[in-house]
């Protein structure tokens, strides 16, 4: 008997050893068949209570600037003393609409000095002045482009008839305008 106690030992702790990893592996088999059913059961529970389904947005693309040259124009003050030297960069979607302003660059300089010429400096030291300078170049920049941007009065105008007419079916969808803001790269007065 004693010859047959070692052999079995081996036989038992194989036995014993299989055990163990069948039981190791059915535990991880039922967690992960647990852990994708709760994961798929929340995702189906959000579309159910109509949650919008996330969508990737196409990638962003960087903006395209365009600095232009310097501009010194003197001022509307009274007595014509007073000049301002302005550095502009616009702020546009994309190269091809870059080349298109450089077309009209002379036309869009010859605007905004006319724009600019018309400012006192008092009115140009505020930012108000500064952002409402920045709108009318913007407005400026689009004409040649075929693009409209309202002037503040006709934004807050649209604003009121929409407000009294609400059972008008809405505005037509119109092109985004691919320039997009008006940056001042320097704004110097004296």
């Amino acid at each position: 008997m004693s010859a047959n106690t070692p052999a079995a030992a081996p036989a038992k702790s194989k036995k014993m050893l299989i055990i163990i990893i069948g039981v190791v592996v059915a535990v991880l088999v039922i967690g992960g068949g647990a852990a994708a059913w709760f994961i798929s059961s929340r995702s189906h529970a959000d579309e159910e209570d109509g949650a919008a389904p996330v969508r990737k947005e196409a990638p962003k693309v960087a903006p395209t600037f365009l600095p232009m040259e310097n501009m010194v124009v003197n001022l509307a003050d009274p007595g014509g003393d007073r000049f301002a030297q302005i550095g502009i960069t616009l702020e546009l979607e994309d190269a091809k609409t870059a080349e298109q302003v450089k077309l009209y660059l002379p036309s869009i300089r010859s605007g905004i000095l006319m724009l600019v010429s018309q400012r006192t400096s008092t009115e140009l030291l505020q930012r108000e002045g500064k952002e409402k300078l920045a709108a009318d170049i913007l407005r400026e920049v689009s004409r040649p482009l075929g693009y409209t941007v309202p002037t503040e009065r006709a934004r807050a105008a649209a604003a009121d008839k929409e407000e009294d007419a609400e059972d008008r079916p809405s505005r037509r969808r119109t092109e985004r305008n691919p320039v997009h803001r008006v940056l001042f790269s320097s704004f110097i007065i004296q």
